[in-house]
């Protein structure tokens, strides 16, 4: 990582930045509590997290307050590579690298298995369906016991899946689409049962919101998501702070969870520290829950055998190693995954698109000229200074947000490919790069806006009211 401006230079001595980390967390309590403007807490914060960072770079240790640094070693991948370093929890994804985050050193470092051709292909096989783009391109990229599903698919073992939303804001943007776009075709060529979790809990722990305004915007959120067409005969959709309430199941398998992980895993998982509240410490286990079908009695009738796939971003798979670690010692399969890649911010992909950034992001409510605006005036390209270089040498497109967008919406490889070696050979200009990504999503967005007017009150409730699937076990 870069080095952070902190009033100054920050220090690489391991207690100085002990110290400069403990200050600006008080900081950033004292801003809290005095209710400080949103974006002044928000800006304190992500300094706090990569002064962590550093402090991490440097020790080779997290830090925990009032455990100042004794022996440690740097964390690093070779001579002067300490700034490199990749950052991703399921808060914070950071990278100085223009590229984006390094996935195949995630792999290695998360202990997951790459999604290879001989993958794709057997998914071929035993779905009969040609695999969607995102597995063609690498999006979804890494996964843990996708063997072990198709093993059980082919032999007539049921399975289910399982993803969720954290719904920090109203609006959606386009990069909280890709699960669900991916999890919908999953459904469709597997034919199973799904389960979406809205987690309105978590971001009242973690936000400034009130519970109302975190439910709110749940139930907003699910507008969006049956917008992306998912069969309300095959798919329940759930709030936790709706469900949690009126299913004991639910309730006795988190439980089991929070009594098999101890506060030191926690806080060694997560990063949770001393001043972190309880609901914090606590919420991984009702993430973890729905990985267990005995969560959903009116699905899948008390069966407890029923194995889960969980399509997500890869930030979260710290939630489900600890699900997979507790799984069998409760007396359940564990759960599979596959990972997609980070959907980039508009200004690069050192980090990825936040709803809290109106300016990183492309929102779902987005008019065809405010999807204009930004993409040519925040997008960040790798094209050159000039018309003349950008003919001679080329544009890279490694770094090129507009074409990183169309890997994800661009389903034509033929179209995609062609557009590639224009960029590279010179032949195609930025402004003409961005003028097709516009041409792209306009219309998908705008489509996705007239089917979520379509959706009513009574159909969220539908969506969201507990009941047998249309499936026997």
């Amino acid at each position: 990582m870069a080095e952070i401006q902190n009033g100054g230079f920050c220090s690489r001595n391991p207690l100085e930045l002990f110290e400069q980390v403990t200050t600006q967390g008080e900081k950033v309590r004292s801003l809290k509590a005095e209710k400080a403007p949103k974006d002044e807490i928000e800006a304190a914060v992500k300094l706090l997290l990569s002064l962590k960072l550093s402090y991490k770079t440097a020790t080779g240790q997290e830090y925990k307050a009032g455990s100042p640094p004794t022996h440690f070693t740097p964390v690093s991948n070779g001579p002067g590579d300490a700034e490199d370093e990749d950052f991703v929890d399921p808060w914070t994804v950071q990278t100085s690298n223009a590229k984006g985050i390094d996935y195949d050193k995630l792999i290695v470092r998360f202990g997951s298995s790459k999604i290879d051709k001989d993958l794709i292909n057997r998914i071929e096989r035993v779905t009969g369906h040609k695999p969607h783009h995102f597995l063609r391109r690498g999006i979804f990229f890494s996964h843990r016991d996708m063997n072990q599903v198709l093993d059980a698919y082919e032999n007539k073992k049921p399975f289910y899946l399982y993803t969720g939303r954290g719904p920090s804001s109203e609006a959606m943007h386009v990069g909280h689409l890709i699960p669900f776009i991916f999890t919908k075709w999953l459904q469709e060529v597997f034919n199973v049962p799904l389960v979406i979790q809205l987690t309105d809990d978590e971001k009242y722990l973690w936000k400034d919101l009130t519970v109302e305004k975190a439910h709110q915007y749940a139930i907003e959120n699910i507008k969006d998501i049956i917008a992306c067409g998912f069969d309300v005969n095959k798919t329940f959709i759930f709030s936790d702070l709706d469900y949690l309430g009126s299913s004991p199941e639910f309730y006795k398998n988190i439980i089991k969870v929070q009594k098999h992980v101890t506060f030191n895993q926690v806080k060694g998982i997560f990063g949770f520290t001393d001043s972190d509240c309880i609901g914090k410490i606590s919420f991984p286990a009702i993430q973890a829950a729905p990985a267990f079908c005995t969560s959903f009695p009116h699905i899948f009738n008390n069966r407890k055998d029923v194995q889960c796939l969980i399509p997500c971003a890869i930030d979260q798979d710290p939630y489900f190693r600890m699900t997979r670690d507790v799984a069998p010692r409760i007396g359940y399969p564990k759960p599979a995954l596959l990972h997609s890649v980070f959907f980039p911010a508009l200004q690069g992909a050192q980090t990825k698109m936040s709803a809290s950034d109106p300016n990183s992001s492309i929102f779902l409510t987005d008019t065809p000229k405010q999807i204009k605006t930004k993409i040519n005036k925040h997008a960040f390209s790798g094209g050159k200074d000039t018309v003349e270089e950008h003919r001679k040498y080329g544009g890279n497109c490694d770094v090129d947000v507009s074409y990183m967008y169309l890997t994800f919406f661009l389903e034509d490889d033929d179209k995609l490919e062609q557009i590639k070696q224009a960029y590279t050979s010179g032949a195609l200009l930025t402004g003409e790069l961005k003028k097709t990504l516009i041409e792209t999503l306009q219309p998908l967005i705008a489509t996705h806006q007239q089917r979520r007017k379509q959706i009513t009150s009574e159909m969220v409730k539908e969506f969201m009211t507990p009941r047998k699937l249309a499936f026997d076990y």
